[in-house]
This record gives C-alpha cells, structure tokens and sequence, in this order.
C-alpha cells in the first residue's frame, strides 16, 4: 500500500467568489518535493439528481452552461447547503429545478470529475414517486423540463447537448441499478399460473 506524500505548505494563490486555486507542496516517500495546483474543496459537495417518473423517463433540464457558452441537457444538481445531508440537497433542488419533489430518494454512488486538479465531489442521488412541488431557487430563468425514456438511453448519449461526463455516468449507474432490481424482484415472484 502506497504511503501518502507529506504535505509540506499550502499556499492560496488566487480566490473568487466560487473558487479558490492552492499550491501545495508535498515530499512523497522516496524524499522527492513535488508542488502541485488545485482548485480547493469548498462547502459541503454538491448533489445531481436522477429523477425517475412513474413511465420510466428520467426528468432532464435545459441550462445555459457558461463554461461552453450553450445551453444543454444535464440532470438537475446543485450544492448541498449548509445543514442538509445530500438526500435533503437533491430534493430542494429537484424541486428549484425541475419543478418535482420525490417520495424516496436514495444515494447511488459519489463521483469526482478531475481529482488530480479539484477536490470537488457530486453524490448522484435517485428520486421517485415523484409529485409536482415548485421552491424558488437561485436560477437565473426557469429551465425547460424534458422526459426521456430511461430506456432510449443511447439515443440521448449520442445528442451534442448532453454532453456531461457526470450525467452520463449517473445514467448508466442508475439504469444498472434499476435493470438489477427488476431481475431480483422477477426471480422472487412467484410463477403465475
């Protein structure tokens, strides 16, 4: 088992209202000093929510990502605020964002997106029993709410608007999940006659 490197100083070297960047520098087992940047975990995480209706779509919203200067199709996200747990967070912003709250919810896995530079975490939580309930939230302009069939996947894989490397990873986690919970419950019942 690897030991981890020394950290030797942590120096903040720019900051912004949503992110701060950090030089650390580290001494790793073998003596070699390496300094290393990072865009530094703030907060408490963030959640990403895959929402499941009764019909078997996935609720997806249209947002204007400024990164890409575009409009895409991702699934509803956001921070977990100060006192909420991740099943709290994806809740409140199912219903800032899509509109929906969830009668269950359910953490599926916590993901990461470039751990050798961010520290940044998303837990991708599944929601269903849905029902209409809007909050008011942070976002700039209501986000359009589109169904698509969980099991027309491939086909929203393939479109240039649905790009983000978490979405598609949460979707295949919860497909799995589910296409796994059908083949238990079948295998349980009992044969019809």
């Amino acid at each position: 088992m690897p030991v981890k490197p020394d950290i030797l100083k942590v120096t903040a070297t720019a900051k912004s209202r949503l992110f701060q960047v950090e030089e650390i520098e580290l001494r790793f087992s073998n003596g070699v000093e390496r300094t290393y940047e990072r865009l530094a975990s703030r907060g408490h995480g963030a959640v990403m929510i895959a929402a499941i209706d009764a019909e078997e779509n996935v609720l997806l919203i249209k947002e204007y990502a400024v990164g890409l200067e575009d409009y895409l199709l991702t699934l509803p996200k956001g921070l977990i605020d100060p006192g909420e747990d991740a099943l709290l967070a994806a809740n409140r912003e199912l219903k800032e964002e899509a509109g929906f709250g969830a009668e269950h919810l359910r953490t599926i896995k916590q993901l990461t997106a470039a751990p050798n530079y961010m520290g940044h975490k998303i837990t991708v939580v599944m929601a269903e029993g849905l029902f209409p309930c809007r909050l008011e939230g942070d976002e700039p302009e209501q986000m359009e709410v589109i169904r698509w069939p969980l099991s027309n996947l491939d086909e929203l894989f393939s479109r240039d608007d649905f790009s983000e490397g978490r979405a598609i990873a949460a979707l295949y986690m919860v497909r799995q999940q589910l296409q796994s919970e059908k083949k238990t419950t079948q295998a349980t019942r009992p044969e019809a006659r």
